[in-house]
């Protein structure tokens, strides 16, 4: 199995402003030196964390979905991130999984943040999402979903084997808890013997809120691969090795002995 090459990028996001945050990206990815097969932008990273939807928000035909997959094909890689988007005459913190030949999948925010009213302008989703790249299974998440173990839980089948080898979270975490995502983002990958990747943005919001950015990459035994540094805008390729994940598994089996009672979510399906 192939290693996986992920390119984070931990920026500042204007305000409600898709096309300065598309022309800012557009500079970063292809600041990007050689290949790389994964870039991941911040949770709302066309916006930041807005609660104007009616303003700000996209179809899946409008300009942001046409950036992603114009960008995708240039990079020849993958390009993910959530962004507002208008469908169905309801608004949802859609996270986007484009390919560079233009295909995509979508996971919408299960977990909406009700403490900053979120769950009064979104409509939740209803599943998850599990994608391939190179051989790696990634469920994707946003933010707030983060605080809920149950709904990231991962699993093994004798036949299938693991449901993912990557949790990847996308957020605008505020700095006020930075402490908790430093300490959750340990936790899931300590839990669920995977690797877990948290991309967040850095600066003040629309609504004076800092974000401390504090990204990582975390290893199944809870050690951060990456070398972010808090408030720094920053681009870090990181590369994921196939063979510790698997031999760390294998080595500690904890897997085998994770509950399988009633009252957890059904497994996701995969593409």
């Amino acid at each position: 199995m192939q290693n996986l090459k992920l390119s984070l990028i931990q920026t500042p996001l204007y305000w409600e402003d898709p096309e300065k945050n598309l022309e800012m990206l557009s500079g970063k990815i292809s600041a990007i030196e050689g290949p790389t097969d994964l870039v991941v932008l911040p949770e709302m990273f066309t916006t930041g964390f807005s609660m104007n939807p009616e303003k700000v928000a996209e179809t899946m035909d409008g300009p942001s979905i046409e950036w992603m997959r114009r960008i995708a094909a240039e990079k020849n890689c993958v390009l993910a991130g959530s962004l507002p988007i208008a469908e169905g005459g309801h608004f949802f913190n859609r996270f986007i999984w484009m390919q560079a030949d233009g295909r995509f999948e979508q996971y919408d925010k299960y977990h909406l943040f009700s403490f900053a009213g979120e769950n009064r302008h979104y409509t939740p989703g209803q599943g998850k999402l599990i994608v391939e790249l190179k051989g790696w299974r990634i469920m994707p998440l946003i933010c707030y979903d983060l605080r809920f173990p149950v709904w990231s839980r991962n699993r093994h089948d004798e036949n299938k084997g693991f449901d993912y080898d990557v949790l990847l979270y996308v957020a605008n975490w505020p700095e006020s808890r930075s402490h908790a995502w430093r300490v959750l983002l340990m936790a899931r990958a300590i839990e669920n013997l995977s690797y877990v990747v948290g991309l967040n943005r850095i600066g003040e919001d629309g609504n004076g809120i800092s974000h401390s950015g504090d990204s990582a990459v975390v290893d199944p035994g809870g050690e951060n691969l990456g070398n972010f540094m808090p408030h720094r805008e920053q681009v870090e390729t990181i590369v994921l090795p196939r063979c510790p994940l698997e031999g760390f598994r294998d080595n500690f089996r904890a897997w085998a002995d994770w509950d399988k009672g009633v009252n957890l979510p059904a497994r996701p399906t995969r593409p």
